[in-house]
């Protein structure tokens, strides 16, 4: 990427890891039907009280999440300590709109870093500019009361800047009281009329403050401000390719998805995706250089939902035998066939199956260059049929039949109890 002119942070761990947590869970989960209830409903601050009020998750069992993550092959998290309905997850001196100060009456997020951190998971906070709850924080377009007129004539009373210094303060204690954080997630600008960008964040002095206090972290690149991010992130998209900076350089970059068509809790939702589905993105993410972080969103009762738990559990089951194919792997410079992805990590070449084929496998560019292929799940030998030395057009020969620079392999005509069968290609 191209120099960051307010310092970078440390990549060499994000792009070994690949595979991430993301969880969104607020008062939200509540109303259980998407984390922008209150502006989608246009909610009034008495209307969303409610959520406040009832807040208490009695089962929240931070180190069952942290296994869960674990399990499914992730190898770091980040966790929404405030999103855009200004509720906050931590004790923070702050504001009064805190997690203390609902039934359940403690900090949320101390006993959550603890959790990943005992099983060896990094910590990521994300932490959105956007506060539809603070006092000084002025009344846009995405805002709930944005068709209140009263608000709006509000607005002339308003201090952003107050709003501005008041995320620093708070920005401030969470990279100062929970021990060294990895990733800084911040959400997100929508610069032009009636919205908000840098100038509105006072981004150059945030950036400047995240610096300061956590020279080695990595920030997203949503605050608006060209150079100050350390990589980026499709939202809710599979890129084409590799990603590029402003100047067209490969960039680091983490393609953050969800289970289903929410990020919040919602319990009515039907949209959930498949394990092999979600299997797929993570290939395909890691087979164009990129990270994928995946998000749950929890209950209101502080679990994990059960159809997130599945899938959660049958991507660990292919990441328990397939995960070499995953971790420090990037993308390759050979072109795979048609309905696989390749991934790289050295003279390591794997083949991801992402469709079953029948029987032969021809590989473009690899001719002479693989010393031995075998299935990752089982380490079972791949047969790599030699160029034929029989007559054109007899049975043996159309059966391999390739291309000056293919390597042709022969696989079993079943495919192998695998969600997405891997073959390993140890090259020359």
């Amino acid at each position: 990427m191209a120099k960051n002119p307010y310092g970078s942070g440390d990549s060499k761990w994000f792009t070994q890891d690949r595979f991430g947590m993301f969880i969104h869970w607020g008062i939200y989960a509540a109303a259980a039907r998407h984390e922008w209830v209150k502006t989608r409903e246009q909610m009034s601050t008495a209307d969303y009280q409610k959520y406040f009020d009832n807040f208490n998750p009695d089962m929240y069992d931070p180190k069952e999440w942290a296994r869960a993550a674990k399990n499914a092959g992730m190898k770091y998290f980040v966790i929404t300590t405030k999103h855009h309905d200004g509720f906050c997850l931590w004790d923070s001196k702050h504001t009064d709109y805190k997690a203390p100060n609902t039934p359940y009456g403690k900090d949320l997020i101390k006993p959550l870093v603890k959790a990943f951190r005992d099983e060896g998971l990094r910590c990521g906070f994300y932490y959105s500019l956007i506060d539809w709850h603070h006092p000084q924080y002025i009344v846009d377009k995405q805002h709930p009361m944005r068709d209140n007129q009263e608000e709006r004539k509000a607005n002339s009373k308003r201090d952003q800047k107050k709003y501005a210094a008041y995320m620093r303060d708070q920005v401030g204690e969470l990279l100062t009281n929970y021990g060294d954080i990895d990733i800084l997630w911040f959400d997100f600008s929508y610069p032009g009329e009636d919205g908000k960008g840098h100038e509105d964040w006072e981004s150059e002095k945030l950036i400047k403050h995240v610096r300061k206090l956590r020279p080695s972290i990595l920030v997203d690149n949503r605050l608006d401000l060209p150079g100050a991010g350390d990589f980026i992130t499709p939202e809710q998209v599979q890129p084409q390719g590799w990603v590029m900076d402003e100047e067209g350089k490969p960039a680091l970059w983490e393609a953050c998805q969800t289970f289903s068509g929410s990020w919040g809790y919602y319990r009515d939702e039907e949209s959930w995706k498949s394990v092999k589905l979600l299997l797929s993105m993570l290939i395909d993410t890691v087979s164009k250089g990129g990270n994928l972080l995946l998000n749950v969103g929890p209950t209101a009762r502080g679990n994990i939902d059960y159809r997130a738990m599945d899938r959660l559990g049958g991507m660990g089951e292919w990441m328990k035998y397939n995960s070499r194919s995953i971790y420090g792997c990037t993308a390759s410079e050979f072109t795979p066939p048609a309905d696989c992805r390749y991934t790289q990590n050295g003279n390591r070449l794997y083949l991801h199956l992402m469709n079953y084929p029948f029987r032969y496998i021809h590989l473009d560019g690899l001719d002479d260059k693989v010393a031995y292929a075998q299935f990752l799940h089982d380490a079972s030998e791949v047969k790599i049929i030699p160029k034929p030395a029989v007559e054109p057009g007899s049975a043996s020969h159309c059966a391999a039949r390739r291309t000056a620079d293919q390597l042709v392999l022969e696989i079993p005509p079943k495919q192998p109890p695998v969600e997405i069968p891997v073959i390993e290609l140890i090259l020359k």
